[in-house]
Order: C-alpha cells, then sequence, then structure tokens
C-alpha cells in the first residue's frame, strides 16, 4: 500500500459514517505515535487523505534555536481530503526526517520551504492553507504517503542512520554543521 498512488476520494463518501471512523482513527494513531502527520495509506487505506497536527509538546525537546532554524510551530489539527500541494519559490530546506512507517530511522530529506495547498477539510468543504518552514514539511512528506513516496526516496544517502546515533552525533547542531560533517 505504503508504494501505490492513494485513490481520489469522493466528495459524497467524507459525509459518511466509515470516512468519519477513518479519519479518527488516523488522528488516533498519529497522536499515539506520538507524531505530527499519518496518511491513510499508512493505516493500510488507499485513499487520499492525511492528517497533521504539531504541538509545543512535541517541541519541548528543541531549544528556541532549533525551532527557529527548522520554523517549528505548533499546527492545529487539519485534516486534508484530496490535496494538491504546490510548491511556492524556489528555496529549499533540509533537515532530518523521519517517518512512523520506516520507525527508527531519519535522514536529512530536501524539501521546499514553503507550499500552499488545497483541497477538502474533515466536512468536505474547500480548504487552502499556505505555509512554510515545519508545517510545510509535514505536508509535503504526507503528500509523499498519497503518491506513494517514502522519505528514503529523496534522502540524502549519506545522513541515513538510527534516530537514536543521529540524535546523540548531531543533536543540538545547525544543519549546516551537519551537512558540512557529512560532506553534504
Amino acid at each position: 500500500m505504503l508504494r501505490q498512488r492513494a485513490v481520489e476520494v469522493d466528495v459524497a463518501e467524507i459525509a459518511t459514517p466509515g470516512f468519519q471512523a477513518l479519519v479518527a482513527r488516523m488522528v488516533e494513531v498519529m497522536r499515539a505515535a506520538p507524531g505530527v502527520g499519518l496518511a491513510a495509506p499508512q493505516l493500510g487505506v488507499g485513499k487520499r487523505v492525511f492528517v497533521v497536527e504539531d504541538t509545543e509538546e512535541r517541541m519541548a525537546k528543541l531549544t528556541a534555536a532549533e525551532r527557529a532554524e527548522r520554523g517549528r510551530v505548533p499546527v492545529p489539527l487539519r485534516v486534508l481530503v484530496n490535496p494538491v500541494v504546490t510548491p511556492l519559490g524556489e528555496p529549499r530546506a533540509v533537515f532530518f526526517e523521519g517517518c512512523l512507517s520506516v520507525a527508527g530511522f531519519s535522514a536529512l530529506v530536501p524539501r521546499h520551504d514553503e507550499v500552499e495547498v488545497r483541497g477538502l477539510d474533515e466536512r468536505g468543504q474547500p480548504v487552502a492553507w499556505r505555509v512554510r518552514g515545519w508545517p510545510a514539511r509535514i505536508v509535503q512528506h504526507e503528500l509523499d504517503h498519497l503518491d506513494g513516496t517514502l522519505y528514503v526516496d529523496r534522502m540524502l544517502t549519506r545522513s541515513f542512520g538510527t534516530t537514536a546515533h543521529n540524535a546523540e552525533r548531531f543533536g543540538g547542531q545547525p544543519i549546516a554543521a551537519v551537512r558540512a560533517a557529512l560532506g553534504l
């Protein structure tokens, strides 16, 4: 399922109890993991829907400098159905990413720093959301899941390692220093 393109959700399906139960289950699994995003294919459901949420509690171990470098800010819970993401501008940011579907590992992944996502919310209402920094990274990561792509397909391979090892070796360092240490 993780390597297939998910199918569009019929707008009429959004209001059904089955779809609403799927969204509730996705939120529950994301929060329990804990994670900041989850796409339906990660639960074995090939539908184009993902959820995102980032809280102060999830960022508690980061310094103010780390939060600023990543552009990491709280994101209230959002459900995006049939999302379409448009990159804005040229700048690309490189940071470590992990994934609930590739547990225990992480790598540096280049992403657009700013994107706009359009789609429907959990009630079938149109939404447009322009995001930058870490929230933009989350959106792109989850959209990749809907297209059958994993972060390991986009990673800078020299940086791939266990999350624990990468945290021990590079934790607290600016990304420029990490890239220099890896020869990137």
